[in-house]
Formats: C-alpha cells, structure tokens, sequence
C-alpha cells in the first residue's frame, strides 16, 4: 500500500510512521505532481492542494485524510462520484484556538496595547484603567471540541457562558444553550462573541447588520472561525456606528487582508494572520489521528474518527 502525503513532516514523525507501519510505503512531498498519484491509496493532505484534475488522476485512490478541519476548499464532486472516504484532524484545534483567544480577550481587557505602548515611551501611569473577566458573558457560536475548550477556559476566570448549536444539546462547560432563533435576544447580553463556525452554505453571511445592533456597545468580537461568517462592510458599519466596541480578527474573506484595508489602522480592531490554531504540536496531534485511523483502516474496522460526510462538507 502507497500512502502519498504532500505534507512533510519532521524526520521523527516520518520514522515513527515508518516503524510503526512497517509494510506501508509512504511517499512524503510537497506537491501532486507525481506518477506516485495513480498508485497511491491513501493520500494526506491540507485540502487546499487537492483539485478535481488530482482526484481522476489517483485511480487507487480510497481514503483522503486532511489535517485541518476546514475543507471549504474541497472537490467534494469528484469526491463523492469515487465513493473515496474522507476523514480529518478535527480536535487538534481546540487548545492552541483556545489559548489564542484568551491571549487576545485579555490582551484587550487589560489594555496590553497601551501598557505596551507605555513601556516603549518610557511612561509611569497607574491611571490605565484596565477591566476583568470575572463575571462577563462569553456568548460561543459554536459547541463542538473547540467551542468546549474556550468554555472550559473561560470557567476558570468565572465567566458566563452561552452556546449556539443546531441540536440544542447541553455541552460541558456552557451554562445555557440556545438555537438560532434565540440568538438576537442572548447578544444583549454578550460582552464577548466568540465566532468559530467554518465556512459552509449555512454560515457565510451569517451574522447580519441586526446581530451588531442587538450587541452591546461595550461588546467584543472574536473570529477565529472563518472570514466569510460576516460581510466586512457590515461589520466595518457596525464598527464605525460604535454598535460595539472592538473586534478582534485571525480571519478574513479573502485572504490574505490587503495591504491598506481599514482594518490594519483602526484602533478598534486587532488583526492577526490566520493563525490562531498554530502550535508546535500541530502535526504531532494531526498524525497521532491518522496513525488510529491507519490502524482501523488496516484491521478493516468502521472505527475511523472524524469521519467526513461530503454530501454536507463537514
């Protein structure tokens, strides 16, 4: 069996695979412009390389495994016609996601900027006003394992938690579940909106100029799901009107933000480059999924995690 990754990683996880999976031949290079394409059966991917033309061309192809979570990106066409199954690294994010959006809120909260600022001017002032977490609204658009870990953090500093999920099942760490159609009335609550939805047909434009207006105006928000939850024109309006207060962005629809975009000038906003799930751990926790899911795959078992269903791109 070829097993062609066109992520390469360290040579210590390359020998691990290697020991571990002893009669497995694994191709490692940065590309698919490869005759090792039409042999392999297993292919480790971003997601963001693979095309229809790819797809054709690996006709041995049975298990794509992706390691990220977002897979907007997919030719789940091509996908779905060849029946090839499509698991990913869902999960790997929450502790990096989660560190990042609590390195930001707090940032933000203790006024890290101008403490910062004061320091480079050499400035002694004890008049910051600075405010706490303790005891604020942390309003989670979505539940899943990253949505739980930043509930779990925010525990720690005795906030309140809300979540939104379409099942309306109750998760650990969130005090209060709503659905959609509770959403509007639970911002007037919110001191932060935490987006981590991914792209889908479901959630692009998702929040609208009456979400803004419903928040408070002392509200934060936080994206570090995907750009094209919200159109950037509302939110630059909701910006400009002080509907609230600042909002902190790691995404952005396109990508990467253009130079001269408003956003990288205004002092209500903090940008930061799509990187909020990066950690050194990153492909460690990534291949410790696909090295379970290899050991199902080769037993012949069902019992593959994160498995894809590309009928709903997620």
């Amino acid at each position: 069996m070829l097993v062609l990754s066109t992520i390469v990683p360290p040579k210590s996880i390359q020998t691990d695979m290697a020991v571990k999976f002893p009669n497995i031949d694994f191709c490692y290079q940065e590309d698919l412009e490869t005759d090792k394409l039409s042999e392999a059966e297993v292919l480790i991917t971003y997601g963001e390389d693979l095309e229809n033309q790819y797809i054709r061309k690996a006709s041995r192809l049975k298990w794509i495994m992706v390691m990220s979570a977002g897979l907007e990106k997919m030719p789940f066409d091509a996908i779905i016609e060849r029946d090839i199954l499509v698991t990913n690294a869902r999960g790997i994010h929450k502790i990096p996601m989660a560190e990042y959006t609590f390195a930001m809120v707090l940032l933000y909260e203790k006024k890290g900027r101008l403490l910062l600022e004061n320091e480079r001017n050499e400035k002694w002032d004890r008049d910051v006003k600075v405010g706490e977490l303790n005891g604020k609204t942390m309003l989670i658009l979505g539940t899943g394992a990253i949505g739980g870990e930043i509930a779990r953090m925010a525990k720690a500093f005795n906030m309140k938690t809300v979540g939104v999920n379409r099942s309306g099942n109750p998760t650990e760490y969130i005090d209060r579940i709503i659905q959609e159609n509770a959403l509007i009335p639970a911002l007037s609550q919110a001191d932060y909106l935490i987006s981590i939805l991914p792209s889908t047909h479901e959630t692009k434009g998702f929040l609208q100029e009456e979400h803004f207006k419903a928040m408070k105006n002392s509200a934060v928000f936080v994206n570090i799901g995907r750009g094209d939850i919200v159109d950037e024109d509302v939110l630059l309006s909701a910006l400009a009107k002080q509907e609230i207060a600042h909002a902190i962005l790691d995404v952005f629809n396109p990508e990467p933000l253009a130079k001269g975009h408003p956003f990288w000038k205004m002092d209500n906003v903090t940008v930061t480059s799509h990187l909020s799930s990066r950690s050194y751990e990153y492909l460690p926790r990534a291949f410790q999924i696909f090295e379970q899911n290899l050991s199902s795959y080769l037993e012949g078992k069902s019992s593959l995690v994160n498995i894809v269903d590309p009928e709903k791109g997620y």
